[in-house]
């Protein structure tokens, strides 16, 4: 899980001062797999954890698709610090579905040596359907944080995968303080054909998020990506509306990602609730177009 020749991280590879990187408790890693059952159900079959990542099992909460399985991913070791290195592997089985989330907001604390890393590989077969929301991420004073996501998707297959990320603790007077921030998406499918690649790359210190054309004043930034068959792309294209409201602090706006494989949606604003609130709306979209059935209402705690 080594992301240390990544030009980024460069300034960064001093070893922790406490504990090292690799040790128990600083490599978490989670493999999930679900398959459709012979009653319809879908079931996770695959299930393996190491701390401090865990899964405690599948729920079927959702009223709208009580066949589709709910799971939240937990963390035992608070947040992330320097030298963490996580990775993540799912994988949906022809005809699967799932519903993917964390237990709580993902919180990148300050960071002085090192950087905290995670890869995930998402892996959907024929006809496979997956909702990743996870809940936001929230960069600390001088965090230094690289994720790196391969998604394999079939032709036939749907994935909503969803980040939020905030500009740090905003109420503490941490308002894009973090030193990087590196995101890289990239999808292909089965057989090796190559999708789109997409990286954000944020260095506060060297260059200001807070200009126009970037965050322009807002502090939560949501990154969307929907791979799914063309005629589904087409119609969710169709009737999503990118707007500008400066009275509710929001702004969206929807674009087709290369080759035909599917849309990317992007929203900023001021606040974290109406941000989740607009990502999931456009998760609803997209489940009642291709599954029949909106997302379910979200839990008033959440």
């Amino acid at each position: 899980m080594s992301f240390d020749s990544a030009r980024e991280v460069r300034p960064y590879l001093a070893p922790p001062a406490a504990m090292a990187v690799g040790i128990p408790g600083k490599s978490g890693y989670l493999r999930l797999g679900f398959e459709l059952a012979p009653d319809g159900r879908s079931i996770l079959r695959d299930w393996e954890r190491r701390a401090p990542l865990i899964v405690q099992q599948a729920l079927y909460f959702d009223e709208q698709i009580p066949e589709m399985p709910c799971v939240y991913i937990l963390s035992s070791g608070g947040p992330n610090v320097d030298g963490d290195r996580y990775e993540q592997h799912f994988t949906v089985r022809r005809g699967a579905f799932a519903h993917l989330s964390t237990g709580a907001a993902t919180k990148l604390a300050e960071m002085r040596r090192n950087y905290s890393g995670l890869r995930q590989l998402f892996e959907l077969e024929a006809d496979a359907y997956l909702e990743y929301l996870p809940e936001p991420t929230i960069p600390c004073r001088h965090t230094r944080f690289i994720a790196d996501t391969t998604i394999r998707i079939d032709p036939s297959a749907t994935l909503f995968y969803a980040e939020i990320y905030m500009s740090g603790r905003k109420h503490s007077g941490e308002r894009f303080r973090y030193d990087l921030l590196s995101i890289r998406t990239r999808a292909e499918r089965p057989d090796g054909e190559r999708l789109f690649r997409e990286k954000l790359l944020v260095r506060p210190a060297e260059r200001s998020p807070e200009t126009a054309g970037a965050m322009n004043g807002y502090d939560v930034f949501a990154n969307v990506v929907v791979l799914t068959p063309e005629r589904h792309a087409d119609a969710l294209f169709a009737r999503t509306r990118a707007f500008i409201d400066r009275d509710r602090g929001l702004a969206a706006g929807i674009s087709r990602l290369p080759n035909r494989c599917g849309l990317l949606y992007k929203a900023l604003g001021r606040e974290t609730g109406p941000v989740k609130r607009l990502v999931r709306a456009f998760c609803s979209d997209v489940r009642l177009e291709v599954k029949g059935k909106p997302l379910f209402e979200e839990f008033p705690w959440r």
